[in-house]
């Protein structure tokens, strides 16, 4: 109807609501992680804050990342719960929107945050005696916040665009959250150039911070070949393995699930990828940077100490 095509009211978001029987399990496992991440995260933040040992670039840096996971995995299962528990699976326009706005804007702020944190990891590997004059206080905020910026002119660029596409039919989000490619499949008519335009725009906000992590990590192995000793060797690359593990895990399901046409889209696949890099990838991040890291692991007995003892 010419009415549904201008505005769509209402959304329904199918989720996991074709599965009845494992949705009272489907809730725990979802509240487990989310509460889960959010503490993880919540630890790190606060290990880092308190102990003056942890405040080099690597762990501002870290500590941007921590609160961006609990803002990210705040989008999709928060809402995802109250569905699970209510049975109510709808979502306005407007509240579509913002969805797929935040989820796009700290999604995209981790690629870039990313690419920050490898730019970090080349100064300290390849410029260790000038790395905490390169990497001041002044360069690292400004790469967090250019981080930021980029996040939210990409999430309203896309969200803008993809909300001013005329919607008619069916308002059924095959997803469990307003991810763009479902929200796609409402549009009126043919979105074959729209979806183009949302892939470059996904190749090139995902793929150039990837890029820069590329020829950072490019010259880090190029400078740990030159360095002699084995210890010396294992010692430099062991800083950057937690990052490397967490950028392999977020752009591995990443760079699939966006740069792909609708051709090539399967809902269920998109399903489990959507959640292993907006759930699952959150809540690793702490533990692969705590079990890598003896400086987290010491400030986090220290702080253990220090409340165990206030106690």
């Amino acid at each position: 109807t010419t009415g549904n095509q201008t505005s769509a009211i209402m959304f329904v978001i199918v989720g996991f609501s074709h599965q009845k029987d494992m949705e009272v399990i489907f809730f725990i496992l979802f509240l487990c992680i989310y509460i889960t991440t959010v503490l993880g995260n919540l630890i790190i933040l606060l290990v880092i804050n308190m102990d003056p040992a942890l405040h080099s670039p690597m762990y501002f840096f870290l500590r941007n990342l921590s609160f961006l996971e609990i803002c990210y995995t705040s989008v999709t299962l928060p809402r995802m719960l109250v569905s699970l528990l209510s049975g109510d699976t709808s979502i306005s326009f407007a509240g579509c929107a913002a969805q797929m706005y935040f989820f796009l804007l700290f999604g995209v702020t981790e690629c870039c945050l990313l690419a920050a944190m490898a730019y970090d990891r080349y100064q300290a590997v390849c410029n260790p005696l000038h790395y905490m004059d390169i990497m001041n206080k002044k360069v690292c905020v400004q790469l967090a916040a250019s981080s930021w910026v980029c996040g939210n002119l990409v999430a309203l660029g896309d969200t803008t665009f993809v909300f001013s596409l005329p919607f008619c039919g069916s308002n059924m989000i095959n997803h469990f959250f307003c991810e763009i490619q479902p929200v796609l499949m409402l549009v009126c008519g043919d979105t074959y150039w729209s979806e183009i335009e949302i892939i470059l725009a996904a190749a090139f906000v995902i793929l150039m911070p990837f890029v820069l992590i590329l020829v950072s990590y490019g010259l880090i192995i190029s400078s740990i070949l030159k360095i002699k000793s084995a210890e010396g060797r294992y010692k430099a690359f062991s800083t950057c393995f937690s990052h490397i593990t967490v950028v392999t895990l977020f752009y591995g399901t990443a760079v699939f699930n966006y740069i792909r046409p609708k051709s090539s889209y399967s809902l269920d696949v998109d399903k489990v990828l959507s959640l292993f890099y907006s759930v699952v990838t959150p809540i690793l991040n702490p533990v692969i940077y705590s079990l890598r890291n003896r400086e987290v692991k010491r400030a986090f007995f220290k702080m253990r100490m220090k409340l165990f003892h206030f106690n």
